[in-house]
């Protein structure tokens, strides 16, 4: 059976309690770091991670606007990583993160609560829409993990368990 839209919900925030843990304790410099023009720092994917989530949730459930045109922009994995520029600072990266996950939890409880028109086929898109933005995020946090770990020298933190993950070519899935 397939988890609910709440199950899920509780997913999303272990996956993004996870991301946490693997930026936690790091330095500024550390996440912007990135080793050659062509790699991407660890603030990169903390940002990507979230620009895709809210991309998703407002393409595919609700015209909602842009949170940060910019960030969008710079975020956005089409656009090649030499072109990407200085990332802002890390502040601004966490609050885009932030704001982006209570967009998410607030449209996809709108849904779950049959909120919205539609509610059974956004409710299907939702499903389908979650479970993608919860294991792109365990699928950017496996690199940042490496990063933190082989670049920067730091202890990796417990992997999160659930019954709902399991471990596909070496990164965490809802299955």
């Amino acid at each position: 059976m397939s988890p609910s839209l709440s199950e899920l919900l509780v997913e999303y925030d272990t996956a993004l309690a996870f991301t946490e843990s693997l930026h936690r304790g790091l330095t500024d410099d550390e996440i912007l770091w990135r080793p050659v023009p062509e790699s991407s720092a660890i603030g990169w994917h903390l940002g990507h991670q979230a620009a895709v989530a809210h991309y998703m949730v407002r393409n595919l459930t609700a015209a909602e606007p842009p949170i940060d045109h910019r960030l969008d922009a710079v975020m956005d994995s089409a656009t090649e990583e030499r072109q990407r520029g200085d990332l802002p600072g890390v502040e601004q990266i966490l609050e885009y993160r932030s704001s982006v996950a209570e967009r998410v939890r607030y449209r996809v409880s709108m849904i779950d609560e049959g909120r919205v028109g539609a509610p059974v086929q956004l409710r299907r898109i939702a499903e389908t829409m979650l479970t993608a933005i919860v294991n792109h995020e365990y699928q950017h946090s496996k690199w940042i993990g490496e990063v933190r770990h082989e670049q920067h020298g730091h202890a990796l933190p417990d992997a999160p368990t659930s019954d709902r993950l399991e471990l596909v070519e070496g990164y965490l899935m809802v299955g």
